[in-house]
């Protein structure tokens, strides 16, 4: 069953950025992409881009925050209005993922800025040849950028015997859900996973971590988050 848009997005990977090169003729074209979590963070890594690459003449950006990409900003510093901002925009309001594309979604990438540094060589490109080189740089970054799906999830923990902890969460992973990182105390590892914040979701962890234990054990339900998770 397909993730509802609702409750997921997709991310590039938290704590990382992400660097692409094209040239054409003579003017380089460096994409910078970077995992944000608001507009503030976006300006910053742009001012921060700006400063390590003091001699190019251009450094043009475009950023998505929020779940539903409530924020979005361009900017084309210097080059002819539209031909910088919007098409490295476009490139990343339509990204999708490979899932996305096998099974005919829309993409819903989030909470990323890029920024296209360019260094003039010489001959100009003219508005069209602008538009593919700075839409063109953002898209070749994307498809290698590492990315996650950013999940509302219903947290669900499990208090187990140390002596079983390992066996469960082995079961629990082979079932197909995701596993948090498990805290381990004095009596007890608490086994942890983030379900799809959805009613349908949450009642099948329920049942299935209950099944898994042989009813031994009962779930608890926790908080509701956003988390990482592997891209779906």
């Amino acid at each position: 069953m397909p993730i509802d848009p609702n409750v997921s997005y997709t991310v590039l990977r938290a704590h990382s950025a992400h660097a692409h090169e094209i040239e054409i003729k003579k003017s380089r074209f460096l994409a910078l992409l970077k995992r944000v979590d608001s507009e503030a963070a976006a300006r910053d890594f742009i001012a921060e881009v700006k400063a390590q690459h003091r001699d190019a003449r251009h450094h043009c950006s475009a950023f998505l925050v929020g779940p539903s990409r409530e924020t979005g900003r361009t900017s084309d510093d210097g080059e002819p209005s539209g031909t910088a901002g919007m098409p490295m925009m476009q490139s990343l309001s339509t990204y999708k993922s490979p899932t996305q594309r096998e099974e005919g979604l829309e993409g819903d990438l989030s909470d990323v800025c890029a920024v296209v540094v360019r260094w003039f060589g010489g001959v100009k490109l003219g508005a069209g040849g602008l538009v593919r080189a700075y839409s063109g740089a953002v898209a070749e970054a994307l498809e290698t950028a590492p990315l996650k799906t950013r999940m509302r999830s219903r947290s669900l923990s499990v208090p187990l015997a140390h002596s079983d902890a390992g066996r469960i969460e082995d079961d629990v992973r082979t079932a197909g859900f995701t596993v948090l990182p498990t805290r381990y105390e004095a009596h007890a590892a608490v086994l942890t996973i983030a379900v799809p914040d959805r009613e349908i979701d949450v009642q099948n962890a329920l049942d299935t971590v209950t099944s898994l234990t042989s009813g031994q054990y009962t779930p608890e339900l926790g908080d509701i988050d956003w988390y990482d998770v592997p891209l779906l």
